[in-house]
């Protein structure tokens, strides 16, 4: 939490700067109104966008100067999780699945195949509470601990990638993190397939952000992200892009020894 430390710091220090200068001179109110939104600002910012590592060392990209990217998938296991592994195995193709607990409970033989397969799959929370940004660390600790445990019951081992629901990261998710020693897994080729209905507009916009080093973030929820997968991955293959495993691509381990 280096960054998210020094800025509290550096505004508290403003903030109290400010306030002894009012004693000896007038300081407008706005002054102190700027200081606070300008914080204010910064942290809203740090919390949903994974990449700022504010509070929290995230891996969001790999150190790659090779054609090669990885595939991502979040929320599952669902039905559609099916069709997403058919398309991934008939181009012979590794992904990696950021799971539910509840999901996986919901649908073991899904998530079975999945690593059966040869696919990795990650922590995304128990719950995917809507509200998980308001929890707190104990509370985060627990959800992560107990999908942990859902998937270890499969694996056999404990994951170390754990991706945080909607990529919402602050002080308490920071702390229950570095509490279960996981790797905090963000990305930096958002499909936003759960927000935009048309396929073309998705594939246009996982093409105009496609650089060596990538990770692709799906969700293997509904139809039309198996659809635009198909035609992403026979790009790929047009451009002789390689689709890398996760951990290959970030150079560090997905389980537990």
């Amino acid at each position: 939490m280096l960054k998210y430390k020094n800025i509290q710091v550096l505004f508290a220090s403003l903030l109290i700067l400010s306030f002894i200068i009012s004693f000896f001179v007038d300081v407008k109110w706005w002054i102190f109104f700027w200081v606070i939104f300008t914080w204010l600002a910064i942290t809203t910012w740090g919390s949903f966008d994974i990449r700022s590592n504010y509070f929290v060392k995230t891996y969001c990209k790999g150190d790659s100067s090779h054609k090669e990217i990885a595939l991502t998938f979040d929320d599952g296991p669902t039905p559609i999780t099916i069709e997403i592994l058919n398309i991934l195995k008939k181009h012979n193709v590794k992904a990696t699945f950021f799971c539910i607990g509840k999901q996986i409970e919901k649908y073991p033989d899904i998530f079975k195949k999945i690593i059966d397969e040869g696919h990795l799959v990650g922590n995304h929370s128990y719950s995917h509470d809507n509200g998980i940004g308001f929890f707190s660390t104990q509370k985060v600790l627990e959800d992560i601990q107990k999908n942990d445990l859902v998937i270890e019951g499969f694996l056999g081992k404990k994951p170390l990638f754990f991706r945080p629901p909607f990529g919402v990261t602050n002080p308490r998710i920071a702390r229950a993190v570095n509490e279960t020693k996981h790797f905090v897994i963000g990305w930096n080729n958002r499909s936003l397939d759960t927000v935009i209905n048309n396929e073309n507009i998705i594939l246009k916009r996982i093409k105009s952000k496609l650089n060596p080093g990538r990770i692709v973030l799906f969700h293997d929820t509904s139809v039309k992200t198996a659809k635009v997968l198909e035609q992403l991955l026979l790009f790929l293959h047009i451009e002789k892009y390689t689709i890398t495993p996760l951990n290959e691509l970030l150079n560090i381990k997905p389980y537990e020894d």
